[in-house]
């Protein structure tokens, strides 16, 4: 097998430079193991014809058809006079028109005669009102003995993850060319466990894949595809678990009768039985030798915050600092702001008019001015605060702690792998963890995403929460919907009630010119118009439909004291309306605020629509959440407002918004730029193989954690680690 390459070896070894080139420049492909893990995205049969009729718009396809028709028209052009063919092709169902034009006429004109079944590819375009794909790549499908023909032998066309510069039967020709060095794989899976469970060898499976006979080969390449995948990533976080509970940690036990018994006893309400069941699972992780490393995700409103708090406070009895980060200054303001007000006396340590077993609050941010920093600094230093919240600057060298016992990540989403780790590395010994999500996930992508956490979920609604209507607004089809909207802002403005209105842009001047290097969305084109703004809405709303009310703005690049400064007067009920980018999507909390109106709500999605909606119903009063679009009825981003409109169930629109998306964005990598190694499994429909996995990765590791009779699974995991640079456990 000497003359077979390798799996790390690069492409352009069996392939040549140039396709080589264009296979790393136009699908991250640069080894032989990188095209054998490129699976097909679905498979054609030889006798099918692929349907026609539902077509994406703007998207590459390859579809297997036959030619119906065939013409050659003359046109006078700027040039003179030009020649253009029209090829018309059918599955029995539809009908999609192909045109070549120029040169480019004359081999198609021969090749692409009535009665001629081949496979097509390119972009799906509209003229005239009609679907068609202009200069399309094609590759026959006659048994003509070509030996372009002859390397589609088999029952089972697979039809390739491509691009406009690489066509799906080229791609296929690549992995024909490479498909021998299956053979060298190394087996991830231990024999047992791949034994007693059925599945195929790897090198069979990814022969199977590639150029299967049946749908039965199909089915068990993907089974045992599947299992790699899951199984190796739960290695990578069980691994990672292990090696939590192997650093030590300080004990942190709340005194008996401390600050937290003080701030209990001061709490105008019970607790949910969801909030005392979690915080006992906190406690019991608290007071173990090593380092607390819990999810605490929960619905919108279901009180995180609180809980998180409560365990701040067993910190600070216990003698510890804790720390709170937060993604955004508008964020860590409002926490501040709502930890001191629930505190009351027990947050003026060291102040006059502080309660005897008060701790000090501090705030600490990258805007801060010089002589607030340096007190900050110090209060964290010596002790004296026992509470810190801020953004990143907590993370800056130069911020030292007295003993820090426990940090909270709030919207864990937003950071790296790296910040945490840095501000974990701030203790004397390793703090305990404690991450809040405001977004519900499911369980299986809790396990796949967090899986290195243990998760608490909070799924009950303090009581006194209000119920949230929520209904679209079609602006384009009905416009009297949206007068009325603006009625029922002003009706609850008049009820002594505030509203929000969200917009997706801001509109000042940076916004535009960003705006103008974005390359347009679909809804973009469909509207012909740019995402309405803050500014733009504001002031119209201002001249006419709330003319009166008293209306401010919010968005991220406003100065922090005058974001401070807007949220504190919507807070103080001094202000009316707040229009608002997404800044006040997590965290927010005014009571008094019943009503929504977000504007182009097709522009968000649906997990964000659902945290926006949560800023209202937080009191007594029932909320009222208005969903603007002049998306039509039948588009998808209409039905997705549907979904939103028709639950408050955050984890079952949760599930909807991940089954729309792709699994990498599920796993946070499109946000890093590394290519998801997720390509057969689904985290949604893949619950079963993914909790199967976790147990199987957990035993393997507590008899072996350093893999050292698994050489082959070592070998995959190290593959994994490096190539994804744990980006993998980013949210871990």
């Amino acid at each position: 097998m000497d003359d077979v390459p390798a799996l790390d070896e690069p492409l352009k070894k069996s392939l040549g430079p140039a396709t080589a080139k264009v296979m790393a420049e136009a699908l991250d492909l640069h080894t032989v193991g990188d095209l054998l893990h490129h699976y097909p995205r679905r498979y054609a049969e030889r006798g099918e014809l692929t349907t026609l009729s539902d077509l994406p718009l703007d998207e590459h396809v390859t579809v297997v058809a036959q030619v119906s028709d065939a013409r050659v028209h003359t046109f006078n052009g700027a040039k003179g006079r030009g020649q253009r063919l029209e090829v018309t092709i059918t599955d029995g169902y539809g009908r999609l028109q192909l045109v070549f034009f120029g040169k480019g006429v004359h081999k198609p004109h021969h090749d692409l005669l009535p009665g001629t079944r081949a496979m097509f590819s390119g972009k799906v375009s509209l003229f005239n009102r009609r679907l068609q794909l202009a200069h399309p790549a094609y590759e026959l499908l006659r048994g003509d003995g070509d030996a372009a023909v002859d390397a589609w032998a088999g029952a089972l066309i697979p039809i390739y993850p491509a691009t406009t510069k690489l066509e799906s039967w080229k791609i296929a020709k690549a992995v024909d060319a490479v498909l021998p060095s299956a053979a060298d794989a190394v087996d991830p899976l231990p024999e047992a466990l791949r034994e007693g469970r059925g599945l195929a060898e790897l090198p069979d499976a990814l022969r199977l894949i590639h150029r299967p006979r049946t749908q039965a080969d199909i089915a068990a390449a993907r089974e045992r595809l599947k299992w790699d995948e899951a199984f190796v990533l739960q290695v990578a976080l069980a691994r990672r678990r292990h090696a939590d509970t192997q650093l030590p940690a300080v004990p942190r036990r709340p005194a008996a009768d401390g600050l937290l018994t003080a701030f209990d006893a001061k709490l105008p309400f019970t607790l949910t039985d969801g909030q005392r069941k979690v915080s006992k699972e906190i406690f019991d992780d608290l007071a173990t030798d090593h380092p607390m490393h819990r999810l605490l995700q929960g619905e919108v409103g279901s009180g995180k915050t609180l809980v998180a708090l409560r365990a701040m406070l067993a910190v600070v009895d216990a003698g510890g600092q804790a720390a709170m980060l937060a993604p955004t200054e508008v964020l860590a303001q409002q926490h501040h702001r709502s930890v001191t007000e629930m505190m009351g006396e027990l947050a003026e340590g060291g102040m006059l008019g502080g309660a005897d077993k008060a701790t000090k609050v501090v705030l600490l941010t990258g805007s801060m001015g010089t002589a607030a920093r340096r007190q900050a600094l110090l209060d964290l230093v010596t002790g004296e605060a026992g509470i810190v919240i801020g953004t990143h600057a907590l993370i800056e060298d130069k911020v030292k702690f007295h003993d820090l016992g426990l940090v909270v990540v709030d919207e864990q989403h937003r950071f790296g792998v790296e910040q945490r780790d840095a501000l974990r590395g701030k203790g004397k010994q390793p703090p305990h963890l404690l991450v809040m999500t405001a977004t519900p996930i499911p369980r299986t992508v809790a396990m796949t995403v967090f899986g290195d956490l243990e998760t608490s979920v909070l799924d009950q609604l303090p009581a006194g929460r209000s119920p949230i209507a929520s209904h679209v607004v079609p602006a384009a089809d009905k416009p009297h919907f949206l007068t009325r909207a603006w009625e029922r802002v002003r009706e609850e403005v008049e009820n002594g009630h505030q509203a929000y209105v969200v917009c997706p842009r801001i509109g000042d001047e940076e916004d535009q010119k960003k705006a103008a290097k974005r390359k347009p969305s679909a809804e973009d084109e469909a509207e012909k118009r740019p995402p309405l703004a803050v500014l733009d809405v504001a002031e119209k709303l201002a001249a006419g439909p709330l003319a009166g009310l008293r209306i401010a703005v919010l968005h991220g690049r406003m100065h922090p004291d005058d974001k401070d400064d807007v949220m504190r007067r919507f807070a103080a009920g001094e202000l009316d309306v707040l229009v608002a980018t997404t800044v006040i999507e997590v965290g927010v909390n005014v009571p008094n605020a019943t009503a929504m109106v977000i504007m182009d709500a097709d522009r968000f999605g649906v997990s964000q629509l659902h945290q926006l909606r949560g800023r209202v119903g937080r009191g007594s009063a029932p909320g009222l959440c208005l969903l603007v679009t002049e998306m039509p009825e039948a588009s998808p981003a209409r039905q997705r407002l549907g979904a939103v409109a028709s639950t408050l169930d955050g984890f079952e629109l949760s599930r909807i918004d991940l089954e729309q998306r792709r699994e990498g964005d599920v796993l946070g990598q499109a946000q890093s730029g590394v290519r998801s190694s997720l390509r057969v499994l689904a985290v949604i429909e893949d619950e079963e193989v993914i909790a199967a996995a976790r147990e199987e990765a957990t035993a393997l590791v507590l008899a072996d954690p350093d893999l050292a009779a698994h050489p082959g699974l070592r070998t995959a995991l190290d593959a994994l680690l490096s190539e994804e640079r744990e980006e993998y456990l980013e949210k871990g």
